[in-house]
């Protein structure tokens, strides 16, 4: 079963740069299309970045991936729902959920799934620049 978008976009941990061992899952049922932003605003968590989306002209950059065979996405997004928290087994309130998101690059835009942030980001440092790597490497 296909999903509605074979796209995804990722600001975090599976962005290229961090050489994250779920990046090897990233590159192996997808494709790098482009350098990309979305509308949102991006933390530092203690542990982990985190996405919110905004109507605000704030953008945080990432990466557009999309499906290398789109028969499987279904399965690929399952597995990265599981890594991302989408549905956690005791039934408490997910970490990230997937959502179907516009996503600008090269002049163009389309639908992408983002997984946002579904949580408190109180405890995380505003990251004004939208970049996570950027960020890392200045600090």
């Amino acid at each position: 079963m296909e999903l509605a978008s074979p796209h995804l976009f990722v600001y975090g941990s599976l962005r290229s740069g961090f050489n994250h061992p779920a990046y090897a899952y990233i590159s192996k049922y997808f494709t790098f299309k482009a350098e990309a932003v979305v509308k949102g605003k991006l933390y530092q968590l203690p542990d982990y970045p985190a996405a919110i989306p905004t109507d605000e002209e704030l953008f945080i950059k990432g990466e557009l991936y999309e499906m290398i065979e789109p028969a499987e996405s279904s399965w690929a997004f399952a597995q990265l729902d599981e890594y991302e928290g989408v549905k956690p087994e005791d039934g408490s309130i997910p970490f990230y959920n997937r959502v179907l998101t516009k996503i600008y690059f090269n002049n163009q835009n389309l639908q992408a799934w983002v997984y946002w942030y579904n949580q408190s980001v109180e405890a995380g440092v505003y990251i004004e620049s939208g970049d996570l790597l950027a960020y890392l490497q200045q600090k």
